[in-house]
């Protein structure tokens, strides 16, 4: 199975379309078409349901689709990676972060650092930790950003400072709105979004038994979202202070819980990990200057 074959697969899937995804890639439609089902006889399963105007994926395409995504990004990373090897002026590093107002002490750092190394670009993904530190596993991320203890077995580690503290973000007009802080209490036979991480960890160690009591019609894994459903009048957003614009034009408004409910953010790379010489200098940086 070729580089190739997978970026031509790939293409021909979002295009949905043999003819559109051929001039994409500046092949001829016949050479597209052939390559695919060479594919598919290697595989020997079929890939593509194919109509007179369009083709959609099979399930086994939709498998192979998720499996080349990966495959791809580790085989542009590992070129990024040699392209970087006797330089130190710059180089790419892929970070993947949890959503965190704390990330703003990896931005300072990366800040002072460009101005030593022009040349350096990042790579942000975001996601919760589990999504994070599975791309990290995976090697498709140098380092991550994650908002619950790293499994020291398995992670080198940066605890940055300060704590994200945990609230209640509800439209201004709701009754809870107020109310300074909120109790578990508060939370019972209300319509609740939080994350599905947070709806396992956080919130129990805050609530305890309670937390069976919590009615959550909705889960989200960037808060952005989550606070657009809550505008609309779809419940009330469990989350992190700062993440969501609760000004007083924004029509929302965040309250914090009580008792405290606060979170820690680390830094993490894997055990034995071999870096880019710029990814090597950004953790010795992000050691340096990040302290608790």
């Amino acid at each position: 199975m070729e580089i190739r074959v997978l970026r031509y697969f790939l293409e021909a899937a979002r295009e949905e379309n043999i003819t559109r995804a051929a001039a994409s890639l500046h092949v001829s439609q016949p050479t597209l078409s052939k390559q695919l089902k060479d594919l598919e006889q290697e595989l020997g399963k079929k890939l593509f349901v194919r109509s007179n105007y369009s083709i959609k994926l099979t399930d086994e395409g939709m498998l192979l689709r998720k499996r080349a995504e990966d495959i791809l990004a580790m085989a542009d990373k590992t070129i990024e990676e040699f392209k970087a090897l006797g330089t130190v002026t710059g180089g790419e590093v892929h970070i993947g972060c949890a959503e965190s107002y704390l990330v703003k002490h990896l931005a300072r750092v990366i800040k002072a650092f460009k101005k030593s190394y022009p040349l350096f670009r990042y790579h942000i993904y975001s996601g919760n930790t589990e999504q994070v530190t599975e791309r990290l596993d995976r090697g498709i991320l140098d380092i991550a950003v994650i908002v619950e203890p790293p499994n020291l077995s398995r992670y080198n580690y940066i605890e940055v400072p300060g704590t994200d503290k945990w609230g209640l973000v509800m439209k201004e007009t709701h009754p809870l709105a107020e109310k300074e802080k909120i109790t578990a209490e508060d939370l019972i036979g209300l319509e609740l979004i939080c994350s599905e991480q947070s709806i396992k960890v956080d919130i129990p160690r805050w609530c305890g038994e309670t937390a069976d009591q919590l009615n959550y019609t909705g889960t989200t894994n960037l808060c952005y979202n989550g606070g657009v459903f809550v505008k609309e009048g779809l419940g009330c957003l469990l989350t992190f202070d700062h993440l969501i614009n609760t000004s007083s034009e924004s029509g929302l408004v965040f309250r914090p819980l009580d008792p405290v409910l606060e979170t820690k953010m680390y830094i993490i790379w894997k055990k034995y990990q071999v870096f880019t010489p710029i990814a090597d200098l950004l953790v010795k940086e992000l050691s340096d200057r990040i302290c608790p």
